[in-house]
């Protein structure tokens, strides 16, 4: 009997589910199913001392460094390192009394669900209008790609938390410079820009007092010393980020045509991901499917699939001859 009880939400990134009945071996899928660079950092061998011991104080102030040079963050502003930005999600409504929350939809399932079992009610709602207690933004955002201005956001009275998880692509997108004020939180991915989501490694943008707060929710060591050390090294590295950015961009251009010629219409996108809408979705889907490639669909919106990019030309060919 498997123990493994699986999450209940639909998520990419698990060839697994799939694999039995496409007849598919693990190792033989072109996973396009996340938004997750496909050409991961390359962190190099981790030192035999970071897995032994405990991560220290300084370590970590030496991964907040790093987080706060990359990300612009202001010095009023606190960074909360997490085991991912998942944690901080189920956790940042238990900050605060259950009331109303505003949550910009469609988006990441996550959101809602972590909202509502804090106590909170959930309002979803087409953009930011009328100012409610609390509201969340995912900007750019998951699935489509839609992205909301800075200065809008910054209208808003209530309390807001804006999930960036996407913004390293689009990084003038980002509200994070304007962190440091009590009614906001940045949530910011490492993972995904950096191709390292299995590292579990995220941060929340907020005051001191939330910053607080939430570290004593966490408690202490919530992230690995592995984690921290590679988080560290990939977040100074100035030149493959500005490399990385160039080659992402490129390479969703080639998507976006590679799709189109084959009859899909792109209705959103991110340099990570591209939404597509096609009648025939469902049949695409399980054409792919049958040739090992995983594309992301939706239960709740069934002419919807949405592809992330090919890491190398093998990729590349195969997802172009399937199509």
């Amino acid at each position: 009997m498997n123990d493994f009880v699986s999450h209940t939400r639909e998520h990419g990134g698990d060839p697994s589910e799939v694999e039995d009945r496409f007849g598919v071996p693990r190792d033989g899928w072109l996973d396009l199913s996340t938004g997750i660079n496909p050409v991961p950092y390359d962190a190099g061998h981790i030192p035999k001392d970071v897995l032994h011991r405990l991560p220290t104080k300084q370590d970590m102030e030496n991964l907040i460094s790093a987080a706060r040079k990359a990300y612009g963050v202001p010095d009023e502003a606190a960074i909360v390192a997490s085991p991912g930005t998942q944690a901080l999600i189920q956790l940042v409504p238990s900050l605060f009394e259950a009331s109303t929350v505003s949550i910009v939809s469609p988006t990441y399932g996550e959101h809602g669900p972590a909202w509502e079992q804090a106590g909170h009610d959930v309002v979803k709602v087409k953009a930011l209008g009328e100012n409610s207690p609390y509201a969340l933004v995912v900007n750019p955002n998951n699935p489509d790609g839609r992205v909301q201005s800075v200065q809008s956001l910054l209208q808003h009275e209530g309390t807001l938390v804006v999930d960036e998880a996407f913004v390293d692509v689009m990084p003038d997108l980002s509200i994070t410079p304007h962190a440091g004020r009590d009614n906001l939180i940045v949530l910011r991915s490492f993972g995904k820009f950096f191709g390292l989501a299995g590292l579990r490694l995220g941060f929340a943008i907020c005051s001191p007092d939330t910053a607080q707060r939430l570290n004593e929710k966490l408690g202490p060591w919530a992230v690995s010393g592995p984690a921290i050390w590679a988080g560290t090294q990939a977040l100074n590295d100035e030149d493959w980020i500005s490399q990385s950015r160039k080659r992402l961009t490129s390479d969703t251009l080639r998507l976006g045509k590679i799709l189109n010629r084959a009859g899909l219409k792109t209705i959103g996108k991110t340099d990570l991901f591209t939404l597509t809408e096609s009648s025939d979705a469902q049949a695409i889907s399980e054409k792919l499917a049958k040739a090992g490639i995983l594309v992301r669909a939706f239960k709740d919106h069934p002419t919807w699939l949405r592809f992330g990019l090919p890491g190398d030309e093998a990729g590349w060919a195969r997802l172009e001859a399937a199509l």
